[in-house]
């Protein structure tokens, strides 16, 4: 079944492209509504996912936004440890520079997407950034963590350490490139952040919310009752997958329409 729910979805065009010596794949709305793109970074954990497993709930959001869809293929550890997929994403969105974007990813994407905003410059940043469930903080403090561990029907909480220590070996987990909650939270653009209130990652979003939001951040955070981890992959099979991905293509379709201008209010 989770291979047809990777591959149910609409009809696309697509084609792999070089986004600043990063392979990505492209993925074309049936009808392109307005400029700008989505630079989206697939979950997994850091160590497993692709463009390929995401592409059904991209495609759907391309066409809900009418705009194309960028999903860089970065390197996956343990073969990459920290801080390579950091890196690659970084010279993925920083090859959009000049172009009205949005960023976004799932799980260990969204936090990978949020700490990609954190870095980059002012003139290179995105209109908007949004997160499905993101995995924000690798040093594994959120309280949900425990509260919602017999509550999430799909991550286990006993095995975040050993992921943990898959992806950074002797790394730092506050690292900013890894766990955003640790990142200089400057005003930076809007931010919508999505998660289920049963999820062990629950409380990753909500901190984050919280830090930027201290910090003069627009954050919008939705919170779906008793959902799955990133149910936006269940389009098709679930009305609230649909229903989020809805909300996410009207925020890509504020964000991308302002001029560049009004790109951080």
């Amino acid at each position: 079944m989770a291979c047809r729910i990777f591959l149910h979805g609409p009809r696309h065009d697509e084609r792999k492209i070089d986004l600043g010596g990063v392979p990505a794949l492209e993925i074309l709305p049936r009808r392109v509504t307005g400029e700008g793109v989505i630079l989206f970074l697939h979950g997994g954990g850091y160590v497993a996912g692709s463009p390929r497993t995401h592409r059904a709930m991209m495609a759907r959001l391309a066409d809900l936004s009418g705009r194309r869809v960028l999903m860089p293929d970065y390197r996956l550890a343990p073969e990459h440890r920290f801080p390579a997929a950091f890196d690659d994403a970084l010279r993925a969105a920083r090859a959009l520079s000049g172009t009205p974007w949005v960023i976004g990813g799932d799980s260990a994407g969204g936090g990978l997407a949020l700490a990609v905003r954190a870095a980059l410059d002012p003139d290179d940043a995105p209109r908007g950034a949004f997160a499905f469930s993101p995995w924000t903080d690798l040093t594994l403090t959120g309280q949900s963590l425990g509260a919602n561990a017999e509550r999430d029907c799909l991550l286990p909480a006993d095995r975040a350490g050993e992921l943990v220590n898959l992806v950074l070996a002797d790394a730092d987990p506050s690292d900013p490139r890894v766990s955003p909650l640790f990142a200089q939270a400057g005003l930076g653009t809007p931010v919508l952040l999505q998660v289920s209130d049963t999820e062990i990652l629950r409380d990753d979003t909500m901190r984050l919310a919280d830090r930027l939001r201290e910090a003069g951040t627009d954050v919008t955070v939705e919170t779906w009752p008793d959902a799955p981890h990133v149910w936006q992959m269940l389009d098709g099979w679930v009305p609230e997958a649909r229903e989020a991905l809805r909300h996410v293509a009207a925020f890509v379709e504020t964000r991308l329409s302002l001029p560049r201008s009004g790109s951080g209010s």
